[in-house]
């Protein structure tokens, strides 16, 4: 999915080098805010890097996209598509380097270090991306065949997602009848989903506003595209990264599944207040 998104499109859309900063500014922020107020005895690194993971990477490439083109037209996928590159390269990065910090206090600061960059070198994602865009900026086609394997594999992923976000909440409810320890507590995933509804579209207002006063070439359309999409619910892939690198999933599964309920109302209101 990843790699035919990054060779379908334009090499130039994916230059928009101050709207990247701004949003992969914002996201490394709300990245450093969700985990410094989940740590605690029962959150630890792995499970609040991917807590910080679902709280600042939305669900664009699904719900985002298609949505924003059809209130904005085309124009809109363009700014949408920036913000998918920042989340994949950068929060995605971030967060799966800060997972393997759990070694820390038993391994060594060095060896947690080891396991972090080890951690964002093995997450495919970003570098499904860099091969699409390779494929973009030198033109080249993709043989037919292939290209149709590409476009079922790809096509496949959402329906993967939120069959895996299904099976994980059974497997979590299961756990938490057996066990105690499974358990997820409505204060560990309620708030964060508030957090990402609420809190990320504000920031990235009022960064976008702020760096707009300064000077930076970025037009009121990109502003509103980027401030949407940081108000879309969690992204559903982040539950498969999750169940990858080992995090309580079951917490993971429940912050997509309430920030998608509540983003039904909170996004509709957002599009009414910005279009007007």
């Amino acid at each position: 999915m990843l790699f035919r998104f990054g060779a379908s499109t334009p090499i130039a859309q994916l230059l928009d080098l101050p709207l990247f900063l701004i949003y992969a500014i914002c996201a490394v922020i709300m990245v450093i805010f969700t985990i410094s107020i989940s740590l605690s005895s029962h959150i630890r690194w792995n499970d609040a890097s991917f807590g910080a993971l679902v709280a600042a990477f939305p669900n664009t490439g699904f719900m985002g996209i298609p949505l924003l083109v059809a209130l904005f037209g085309q124009a809109a996928a363009g700014p949408a598509i920036v913000t998918i590159l920042a989340d994949m390269f950068i929060t995605t990065s971030l967060c799966i380097g800060l997972s393997r910090l759990d070694g820390a206090e038993e391994h060594g600061a060095s060896r947690a270090i080891q396991k972090a960059l080890k951690g964002v070198l093995a997450n495919p994602m970003p570098w499904a991306i860099a091969a699409g865009c390779v494929v973009s900026a030198m033109q080249l086609q993709v043989p037919l065949p292939i290209n149709a394997t590409i476009g079922l594999l790809a096509d496949a992923a959402s329906p993967v997602a939120l069959f895996t976000i299904g099976a994980v909440l059974a497997r979590s409810t299961l756990l938490a009848q057996q066990d105690s320890d499974h358990s997820v507590e409505w204060i560990d995933f309620v708030p964060i989903a508030l957090i990402k509804l609420l809190l990320h579209p504000l920031l990235v207002l009022l960064a976008a506003v702020c760096v707009k006063q300064w000077g930076w070439p970025l037009s009121d359309f990109a502003i509103t595209i980027m401030v949407l999409v940081a108000a879309l619910p969690s992204a559903s892939n982040v539950s498969l990264l999750a169940e990858r690198f080992g995090a309580n999933n079951g917490r993971i599964a429940r912050i997509i599944l309430v920030s998608t309920a509540l983003a039904f109302p909170s996004f509709s209101a957002l599009v009414a207040i910005l279009k007007n």
